[in-house]
């Protein structure tokens, strides 16, 4: 390894809400702090998610930084902002915090290993370059390991074929093109409804159905967004620190056997045409995902629902079957605007890969098992991720014990508090594996989340969880003198304990959950999540410090 070009106090990898927040609120406190970024600019998820009809599923100002110095003279124009305006955002966010001039674009993390002797990482980059960190921080998020099947003449296509999440930055166009998306998740739908109408063909592989909401998207006109200033922001940014999924919505205090069943067709009917979105199960009945003669009541109201808008018998069975692909909730929900009624257009068709899978990929297009070659110009995979834990196991990771970061989650996903893991002192992550992640808000998890007011303890606490946790323990080690810590393994072994406890009770089981892992082929089928929610998992974290950091193992250099 080639000696360290620099050293800091602070390394994070990865320029989204979480590297973006690190690099501000650490280098306040006075400390060295260097961001790599893979990518061209900031950004993040929304820098490499540019695909056509990308757009996020929070709503607004829930899905943004809490500081009011960014938020007071930026406007957004719409409920639920596509990937452009975000874009824009994220340059608004620098040119009010000026971080940039801390970011390294267009590097890319390859392995890191620990020098006991100093207590620090030695961080080596693809370009060749080293740096000596004491504290390394991994803001990849969730979502930043793309996964593509192992599908049998993929590299001898010879049209157009990209991953959504890779999707070239000028651009592509399809307008009279022939289209195959392979995956319905997130993605999927997004760009099925918006080049369904534009395509020559569009012919969709689904594997399984997307039980998808309503998105209900609405305009935000200036005068709008000045009114939600004053009276609503402070309001929104204090009452997603105390909801289970972060957002301003929590689930209703009522079970939903308590209620009539008129009184919970009307309470559905209301949600389904005012609200839509993911308050469909996010601010539904308190036992939606407990109960499941209520998720199944819920399954019912909503294929009603889809069976109105496909006018084909047989895509009616593939879109919305009788029998539920999984629980509503089981899989983070997906938003619609019009995904179900382009099925309806004479240029798409929909391929039901149970029951008719794909052989190979030709160098023409998609052959199928009922000996069917189709013909593409392009082929887009909407495939998803191999998430929360993908995007740090990618990167070659030394613990002090030899084994990589891979191998050990390999067996099985282990942290404590979903911020760190045993063996690899000094290394935290945020959005990662072990916290309540993909089942709340990004923003909350990541930035904004504080106790709520009716916790037990002592101390009140306005601290945020994830960034702001890890920032008053770097903050405490620092002024301490103190050179490295790390979760004991009987603490990390209690935590995976809860992260599994959290969700045995509730109604997880998809055959392809990603919470589970089981969207990747060979990765071990266990909770990747905490779902106990936002203010118990913040009571949870902070009682930790308040406690003299209980579980971890915190030294000075000798």
């Amino acid at each position: 390894m080639a000696p360290p070009q620099l050293t800091l106090d602070v390394l994070c990898v990865g320029a989204g809400f979480a590297g973006i927040f690190e690099l501000y609120h650490l280098r306040s406190l006075g400390y060295s702090v260097k961001v790599f970024e893979a990518a061209e600019d900031i950004g993040g998820v929304w820098w490499h998610n540019c695909y056509p009809g990308a757009r996020v599923d929070s709503i607004v100002p829930v899905y943004e930084f809490s500081d009011e110095k960014v938020w007071a003279d930026w406007s957004w124009s719409e409920k639920y902002p596509d990937w452009k305006e975000l874009r824009r955002y994220f340059q608004h966010v620098d040119e009010k915090l000026d971080i940039r001039k801390d970011i390294v674009f267009n590097r890319r993390v390859t392995s890191a290993k620990w020098n006991v002797n100093e207590d620090k990482w030695l961080v080596t980059s693809q370009d060749g370059s080293v740096v000596n960190a004491r504290f390394f921080i991994l803001c990849v998020g969730n979502n930043s390991k793309i996964y593509i099947p192992d599908i049998p003449g993929l590299d001898r296509f010879r049209g157009s074929c990209h991953h959504t999440a890779r999707w070239p930055q000028a651009g592509l166009d399809l307008q009279n093109k022939r289209v195959a998306v392979i995956g319905t998740g997130a993605s999927g739908v997004q760009i099925v409804q918006d080049v369904g109408p534009r395509a020559a063909q569009l012919t969709v592989y689904q594997r399984t159905p997307n039980i998808a909401f309503p998105m209900r998207q609405k305009s935000i006109d200036e005068e709008t967004s000045k009114k939600m200033k004053v009276e609503v922001y402070d309001m929104v940014y204090r009452r997603r620190r105390q909801t289970l999924g972060g957002h301003a919505y929590d689930l209703y205090p009522k079970n939903s056997c308590d209620a009539t069943a008129e009184e919970r067709l009307l309470f559905y009917e209301d949600m389904w045409n005012t609200i839509g979105g993911i308050q469909l199960v996010a601010a539904s009945y308190k036992d939606i995902r407990l109960n499941q003669k209520a998720n199944d009541e819920l399954y019912n109201f909503w294929r009603i629902k889809v069976l109105e808008r496909v006018r084909s018998p047989r895509l009616q069975v593939t879109l919305a079957p009788e029998v539920p692909p999984h629980p509503v909730g089981a899989k983070r929900p997906s938003l619609e605007v019009s995904y179900f009624e382009t099925f309806n257009l004479p240029n798409v068709d929909l391929v039901d890969l149970t029951q008719n899978a794909i052989v190979e990929i030709t160098s023409n297009g998609i052959l199928t098992n009922d000996g069917r070659e189709r013909e593409f110009d392009v082929i887009v995979l909407a495939t998803g991720f191999d998430a929360m834990s993908g995007g740090i196991t990618q990167i070659d990771i030394e613990g002090t014990d030899g084994i990589s970061i891979l191998d050990k989650w390999t067996k099985s996903v282990r942290t404590y508090l979903g911020m760190m893991t045993a063996n690899f002192p000094n290394m935290f992550f945020i959005y990662g594996p072990g916290a309540p992640t993909a089942l709340s808000n990004g923003p909350t998890c990541i930035v904004s989340t504080v106790l709520p007011p009716f916790t037990a303890l002592t101390i009140v606490w306005t601290k945020e969880v994830q960034g702001e946790w890890i920032n008053t323990c770097i903050q405490n080690m620092m002024d301490k003198g103190l050179t490295r810590i790390e979760p004991l393994p009987e603490a990390e072994e209690e935590w995976q304990k809860s992260v599994f406890e959290s969700m045995s009770e509730g109604l997880y089981d998809a055959p392809t959950s990603v919470f589970l892992g089981r969207n990747i082929p060979g990765k071990v089928s266990e909770p990747q999540i905490y779902v106990g929610g936002i203010p118990k998992y913040t009571e949870m974290c902070w009682k930790k410090i308040h406690d003299g950091y209980e579980g971890f193992s915190r030294t000075a250099l000798k």
